[in-house]
């Protein structure tokens, strides 16, 4: 398959992806009466779900990156191309900020806009780090030794991290960008988005250490 249908693939999964986190933001904000942690727990809930059944859906044709951590992380270990990388990061771009525009218009809101949700100081850029790490060593680890569980065990841990993380976890730098562009629940204020990347940078460098760590070695407790 040629890279142009890979990247096209990869296009509209993340688009996809942002329009169920920023339109499931959007709807769970409207309909929980003020209060946040209702809204948060449907914006998770709808986001674990989508994201499963994005990767079962587009890995067979791009992999189901959606994330630019994850392409440079999966090329610099030497399970991606480096070839595909700027056709796979482009995508993801265009398709996340495509994906915002989507929810704004399934919502009536303006189709452009920027964010002024705050979402600074050094415990939420920390999240991020902790937030990328947790989902790239489940990515390297997972297309190793149980790549039939990856959609279940991102979706799952993506869903958990809303919760644990203080940022609610992006986890990715082309949805954070593009979350810098809705003034809704899912915002960040694009003033912000440095750190946020800077985060998501460190947590995907140490995420290739861990695993280069880990190597290939498989633990059997029924072989200890």
């Amino acid at each position: 398959m040629s890279v142009t249908r890979r990247a096209i693939a990869e296009c509209i999964a993340t688009a996809l992806l942002l329009a169920i986190v920023v339109g499931s933001g959007v709807m769970g904000e409207r309909l929980a009466a003020g209060n946040v942690a209702i809204a948060l727990l449907a914006n998770s809930l709808a986001t674990g779900c989508g994201l499963a059944a994005l990767i079962v859906t587009f890995a067979p044709i791009s992999g189901a990156h959606m994330n630019p951590a994850v392409t440079l992380a999966l090329a610099i270990r030497g399970d991606h191309a480096w070839r595909e990388v700027p056709a796979y990061v482009t995508a993801q771009f265009a398709g996340a900020i495509a994906g915002v525009w989507v929810a704004h218009a399934m919502f009536a809101m303006p189709i452009i806009e920027w964010s002024t949700k705050p979402r600074a100081g050094f415990a939420q850029a920390f999240s991020e780090a902790i937030a990328t790490f947790g989902l790239v060593i489940i990515v390297l680890r997972g297309a190793r030794q149980r790549p039939d569980s990856v959609p279940w065990t991102v979706a799952c841990y993506i869903t958990a991290a809303y919760w644990f993380t203080a940022s609610t976890s992006f986890a990715n730098p082309a949805v954070t960008l593009a979350r810098a562009m809705t003034d809704s629940f899912a915002g960040i204020a694009l003033v912000h988005v440095p750190a946020f990347w800077a985060g998501q940078v460190a947590g995907t460098a140490l995420a290739l250490v861990t695993d280069r760590a880990l190597g290939r070695a498989q633990i059997s407790a029924s072989r200890s």
